[in-house]
């Protein structure tokens, strides 16, 4: 197959026959991805950066009960991929998964732009006095349900686009996995551009115009964006579903140690592993053995019935391990919600005056998060990772946990910055005696600049290392499961605010007292809840620290070499699949 110009992974076009390399994949199919992204991202991003503003003006809910719904239905956005990857990679694969998500995310977009802009769906009334119109519970079921088909939408796109456009690069071609080292970078680059076509001009039209308009663009735009997708078929390269669930595959290697747990293993040569050849010959990756989570290597023990393989047990590992990286993703993402949440309410409090009459809406300072993003991915990639190639000797010029813990202690600085602003607008109001929940607070909206472009630079080191760390080290077959990892830890952060932001409102309003973050944030102590999420950030951090310590990352046997996965591709050779101590590198 190599020699007529076949892929070498195994590749297959639409129609099922092998794709041809020079013809398929590499950046001629991922032109027509990122432009999807960028416009799904304007789509997303277009609705959820202003939602909070609409809810508390339109549907006229109160502070804590916005935030809640911004974050539960940001929650479900980011947590319904995992049933969308699980599709992908047992049933319908990514193309036909992404396919059919991408009708019902459009459909949810057309049903909310239909909910904000046409007359049956709002309030019947003339509100007089300042008294708003009372919201009707029909109305407000259709605007739900609008927003929620959009999120069952994108549990089928998020996971599956992404990982399809790394699949066009080939991982047994030197050339083309140099290619694909950067791939996520600019992947990330193109959704960046996306929310800043949101947060720059879908806010303005939305509160300057109009909400129909400002809704109504993004869905063109995203329809515009499925037809260039589509466009693009010929191009595609499909990597070929395993008749064998690779989830199936994990309970089994689960059940099979818990059925063995009495069996000793004192040497590795009592593990069952195949050949090389026979790996070889089904184009399968053969996993490298590894020291951590021992007890499910009795899976594996030759004298029980039906043992599982090596490799069986090390891609159980890997999926155990990433599980404990996914558990520190958790507490930093909860720190995105914030932008959405009370950033966002800070910033309808303070001068947003700019000249004599234009006023920035409060949703518009995200803007500066995706400009920095924008700013720091070439940056990052064209000045950073050489630098730090030529000093280190790593393709990456840090490993990916390096760059993950730059990510996570910089949402210490945003949360640090954000307290320090926050006590600045304290002590303007204490200055000025403002107490009213209309009153404006004499302080540009500008003071939250710092904490915005601060968390513009994390996300580059958190959001495309997070990403490309669980594509990377998944398990074959298990890459739109494995990315969603990371959509599932930024899902459960959205939920994390959700009762952080319920419990302690309701804790600190105990007794009579004032709430810490009540409706009238001039009337609050945000800085206290601030203080605590540096705290769990601080915590998470450590946890973070240990867990990188211990972590292995995937190592994989490619003509009998071991390559590392995400430490720096390092390889050595391996003896013979027969001799099983020296093969497996190690005792127990």
């Amino acid at each position: 197959m190599e020699n007529k110009g076949y892929t070498q992974d195994g590749s297959v076009n639409l129609r099922g026959h092998p794709a041809v390399a020079s013809r398929t994949g590499r950046w001629k199919a991922c032109g027509f991805l990122v432009v999807y992204e960028a416009f799904e991202r304007m789509a997303f991003y277009g609705v959820a950066a202003n939602l909070a503003v609409y809810l508390t003006t339109q549907l006229h809910e109160e502070t804590v009960s916005s935030v809640r719904n911004v974050n539960n239905w940001s929650g479900s956005v980011w947590m319904t991929p995992i049933i969308g990857a699980y599709i992908a990679d047992t049933f319908l694969g990514r193309f036909w998964t992404f396919t059919i998500s991408s009708v019902i995310y459009v459909l949810g977009m057309v049903l909310l732009t239909a909910a904000v802009r046409f007359k049956p769906f709002h309030p019947k009334c003339n509100p007089g006095n300042g008294n708003p119109c009372p919201t009707s519970t029909s109305e407000i079921a259709f605007f739900y349900a609008s927003l929620y088909i959009m999120a069952i939408g994108a549990g089928g796109t998020k996971p599956n686009i992404s990982t399809f456009g790394a699949d066009q690069f080939d991982d047994y071609d030197a050339y083309e996995r140099k290619l694909n080292a950067s791939f996520f970078n600019w992947w990330m680059f193109s959704s960046f551009v996306g929310g800043l076509m949101a947060t720059l001009g879908l806010v303005y039209v939305q509160e300057n115009v109009g909400w129909g308009l400002g809704y109504g663009i993004p869905t063109a735009g995203l329809m515009l964006s499925l037809l260039l997708f589509y466009a693009g078929t010929p191009f595609y390269r499909h990597k070929v579903k395993k008749p064998e669930s690779p989830v199936k595959e994990i309970f089994a290697v689960l059940k099979k140690a818990f059925e063995n747990r009495r069996y000793k293993i004192s040497d590795l040569s009592m593990l069952y592993e195949l050949e090389p050849r026979q790996y070889s010959s089904t184009s399968k990756r053969q996993l490298h053995y590894s020291s951590s989570f021992k007890f499910l290597d009795k899976a594996a023990h030759r004298e029980s019935t039906t043992p599982c393989t090596v490799t069986q047990v090390e891609a159980t590992k890997l999926f155990c391990a990433m599980f404990l990286v996914w558990l520190t993703t958790i507490v930093p993402t909860t720190i995105f919600a914030q932008v959405n949440t009370f950033f966002v309410k800070q910033g309808t409090t303070l001068n947003r005056s700019l000249g004599h009459n234009f006023h920035v809406p409060p949703a518009s300072l995200g803007t500066f998060i995706v400009i920095s993003m924008l700013i720091s991915v070439p940056i990052y990639d064209k000045l950073f990772v050489p630098f730090m190639r030529r000093r280190t000797g790593k393709p990456r010029g840090i490993t990916l946990f390096q760059r993950l813990g730059t990510g996570y202690s910089s949402m210490v600085v945003v949360m640090t910055v954000a307290y320090f602003v926050e006590r600045k607008r304290m002590s303007v109001i204490k200055r000025f005696g403002i107490e009213g929940t209309k009153e404006m607070v004499p302080m540009s909206i500008f003071w939250l600049l710092p904490q915005y472009l601060f968390l513009g630079i994390g996300e580059v080191f958190i959001s495309i290392g997070l990403l490309e760390f669980f594509y990377e080290q998944s398990p074959e077959g298990m890459q739109s499961l494995g990315t969603t990892f990371f959509t599932s830890g930024v899902g459960v952060g959205n939920f994390m605010n959700s009762l952080l932001v319920t419990a302690v409102d309701a804790i600190t309003r105990s007794g009579g007292r004032k709430s810490w973050i009540g409706d009238n944030l001039n009337d609050s102590r945000l800085d206290y809840y601030y203080v605590f999420l540096i705290v769990l950030l601080v915590v998470n951090f450590a946890a973070f620290v240990w867990i990188a310590r211990w972590y292995k990352y995937k190592s994989e046997v490619v003509e009998g070499m071991v390559e590392k996965r995400g430490l720096q591709m390092d390889s050595y050779k391996v003896t013979d699949a027969n001799e099983n101590d020296e093969y497996l590198g190690e005792k127990l």
